[in-house]
């Protein structure tokens, strides 16, 4: 605790956190997904769907734009898949979710 009460990160604070949200068929509908989320980025998968999402939370922090194959972004693209993988492996997520 004693970084955070100094104002910095804690070295071995995590870059990164996976999420899984099964569907809710109430109010906000939102289809099955998962993705990975960084300080700046979220990477989303809709896999029932096979669309892919990619938010730049600074450019765009209200998360209306999609950046997912644009070709300024290829590099976080990949970056965040590799880390989406990476992730998913760590907990041992099924293929099929």
């Amino acid at each position: 605790l004693l970084p955070l009460m100094e104002g910095k990160d804690p070295e071995d604070w995590r870059k990164s956190i996976y999420y899984h949200y099964y569907e809710n068929p109430g109010a906000h509908n939102v289809p099955r997904h998962y993705g990975v989320r960084t300080d700046r980025y979220k990477l989303i998968h809709y896999y029932r769907l096979g669309e892919w999402e990619l938010i730049d939370l600074e450019k765009d922090p209200k998360e209306l734009m999609n950046f997912y194959g644009n070709p300024d972004y290829a590099e976080v693209q990949k970056r965040l898949k590799h880390e989406l993988d990476r992730l998913r492996e760590l907990y041992r997520v099924p293929e099929d979710s």
